[in-house]
């Protein structure tokens, strides 16, 4: 029996070893199928469904998430995609605040995406977590991508600080029992803050800065609440 599956990707063909995903293969021959929730050192999700593609189904596929089949014919950038991918842009847009996701904005100037297409659309609304010396918390900027979770979990420091809240569209990302950070089992790594696509989770100095703060104020601000804590 083969190791290999082969199939076709806008054209091209391509063999890749079982397992192998869509995105994989695509990657393989050189074709970027757009990605938000997903990351190469985290276990795929196929939440935000941006990297969908055609195979010729009733139902797009994800292609972070789906494996290649010998004889697959994929479109990675049909008119039905596209709007796909528009779509799911404009309604983060409309619910979430994407001004500080870079990757987020530049993927909406590709896709043509309006921001105000959904404008009565409720937007998901949280306080901002100021809770620990090291990093702010602000879900009104989050997108439910689960990678703060994956990593602080069994993908990498194996710490479960993080977890979830809420259902179904009140959904978001919290704290068992909502303890603040500092009663959790976070060491403070700093990873879930590394792999936010978003800057909800964002080091407290950095945002200090942005809003202008003087950096000896910072330093105080910082020394004084981990003094507290040890207290």
């Amino acid at each position: 029996m083969s190791d290999t599956v082969t199939l076709t990707i806008d054209g091209q063909e391509v063999t890749v070893a079982k397992g192998a995903t869509i995105l994989d293969a695509a990657a393989q021959i050189g074709i970027e199928i757009p990605v938000i929730c997903y990351h190469p050192h985290l276990t795929a999700n196929g939440l935000c469904r941006i990297c969908s593609v055609d195979a010729g189904h009733r139902v797009q596929l994800a292609a972070c998430v789906t494996d290649c089949a010998d004889g697959m014919e994929i479109v990675t950038n049909s008119e039905d995609v596209q709007r796909g991918r528009r779509t799911i842009l404009e309604m983060l847009a409309s619910t979430v605040n994407v001004d500080e996701s870079p990757e987020i904005l530049d993927l909406m100037d590709s896709y043509e995406a309006e921001p105000l297409r959904f404008a009565d659309a409720a937007p998901r609304t949280a306080p901002v977590y100021d809770d620990n010396p090291f990093y702010l918390r602000d879900y009104n900027q989050c997108i439910n991508c689960w990678r703060c979770v994956q990593v602080c979990a069994d993908d990498a420091q194996f710490a479960f600080a993080l977890s979830f809240d809420g259902r179904g569209y009140e959904t978001q990302i919290g704290t068992f029992n909502g303890n603040g950070m500092m009663d959790t089992t976070c060491v403070f790594c700093g990873q879930c803050v590394g792999v936010c696509p978003t800057g909800a989770l964002k080091p407290k100095r950095q945002a200090l800065l942005e809003q202008g703060t003087d950096p000896d104020s910072i330093f105080e601000q910082t020394r004084r609440k981990r003094k507290r804590k040890k207290k």
